[in-house]
């Protein structure tokens, strides 16, 4: 399989993790369901809110109703004959050759897939919130799921169409924010960790008593960096002083971030970015939080002679922050059928996998395993710890959406940090 060595996935790579932050924003501020949705978006209870569907969460799970008006199509259709199907995905989070491949396997039916992209939240949701457009898939994260399913701007599925769900890891078949699997299959999964440079970094810092300390080491200064997410940062703030709650109100939790990130910020002067792929390979940085994704890509960001062999990832063995991206089916589509075959294609295992060859996020197959990445050359040996295991899945840390006031004591605390103070 190739390797791509020249693409940029930087504003992919900022966009999709940033995609729900963003979400209450001006994407939906033109309409008279814009407050219900921002309501909805930022509710503080799990049970049911006030806008009448609950919030997912891994210990209350959710099964989304199906409605009267928008149900599963049918059993055993053809496929649409002479169709473009239209994906709408994050900016460089798809490898264009698994397009072309499925235009192939279904050549018989003149099938054309046409690839549109965003780069943030706004633009996305703007679009498919207009009614203009009719694209028939769209990838997006879990915090995003209610809204999708109760306005209606995605079909539930049917599952005769996608037995390739088998593949995937049990508990995403059926996974606590979408019980039963009615709208959604899984896309990608990844963690937030360390990553560092043995050639420049003599500390063994997976072997530290405390590894995320690193970022506090003054000999490091001007040689570390943070991700420019302020869930994820504050979030390691959190998991370095053994507060696994990473969606807390807890004020004294909060004060505590704050103070941290101040002494962070005097201590190594971090740069805050989301370049980890490129920053670390370049030696700009010699220790990074980064993303499991970004970590496997990193290996083609080098100069000319780089040895990946430098490189390390770590993530905490129980708590590590584990996230993943969606495949869903937009209503407003006109191929639904040719869309469920899609999901099914993506879930296959051999065209999950050539799709990581290219993006370097993992798809949650049951199959893949470290020695197999490695085996198979898509990843060195020494980030086989960048591969992530379903039992970090079922116990990491989860960044979930927040209610409008602890989002806003959250979003203070990042404002001092980002301000110096």
């Amino acid at each position: 399989m190739s390797h791509p060595r020249e693409r940029d996935l930087f504003s992919g790579a900022l966009s999709r993790r940033d995609f729900i932050r963003r979400t209450a924003g001006t994407a939906f501020a033109l309409s008279g369901a814009a407050a219900v949705l921002e309501a909805c978006g930022k509710g503080t209870p799990v049970s049911p809110t006030s806008t009448g569907f609950p919030l997912a969460r891994p210990n209350q799970p959710v099964k989304w109703s199906i409605f009267g008006d928008n149900k599963p199509i049918a059993d055993g259709l053809q496929p649409e004959q002479n169709a473009t199907l239209k994906v709408y995905n994050w900016s460089d989070y798809i490898y264009k050759k698994v397009l072309k491949d499925f235009q192939k396997k279904y050549s018989q039916y003149n099938v054309k897939v046409e690839l549109s992209t965003f780069n943030n939240s706004d633009e996305a949701l703007a679009k498919i919130r207009s009614g203009q457009v009719d694209f028939d898939i769209f990838v997006p994260t879990v915090d995003l799921l209610g809204k999708l399913v109760e306005f209606k701007f995605i079909r539930p599925l049917n599952h005769s169409y996608i037995p390739n769900i088998q593949n995937v890891w049990p508990e995403l078949q059926n996974p606590f924010y979408d019980q039963g699997w009615q709208y959604t299959v899984p896309y990608v999964v990844y963690t937030t960790g360390i990553a560092w440079r043995t050639d420049h970094v003599k500390d063994d810092i997976a072997a530290m008593p405390n590894p995320y300390d690193i970022f506090w080491n003054s000999k490091y200064k001007g040689k570390v960096e943070v991700l420019d997410d302020y869930r994820e940062t504050m979030s390691m703030v959190l998991l370095r002083n053994k507060i696994y709650d990473v969606n807390t109100g807890n004020a004294q939790h909060l004060n505590m971030v704050r103070d941290q990130l101040l002494q962070m910020a005097a201590a190594t002067n971090p740069i805050v970015n989301v370049q980890d792929y490129v920053d670390l390979p370049e030696a700009k940085v010699w220790i990074a939080e980064a993303w499991s994704g970004d970590m496997v890509n990193s290996q083609y960001y080098g100069p000319k002679g780089f040895d990946p062999g430098v490189l390390r990832y770590w993530a905490l063995p129980v708590h590590a922050p584990v996230l993943n991206d969606l495949l869903v089916i937009l209503k407003a589509g006109k191929n639904p059928v040719l869309s469920h075959l899609f999901l099914n294609y993506m879930l296959d295992f051999d065209n999950s996998m050539e799709n990581f060859s290219w993006v370097g996020y993992q798809p949650p197959q049951t199959a893949v395993t470290a020695d197999l990445l490695v085996k198979q050359e898509l990843i060195p040996s020494n980030l086989k710890t960048a591969v992530v295991d379903e039992a970090i899945w079922k116990t990491g840390a989860r960044e979930l959406e927040l209610s409008a006031s602890v989002d806003s004591a959250w979003h203070d605390v990042w404002t001092q940090f980002k301000a110096g103070g």
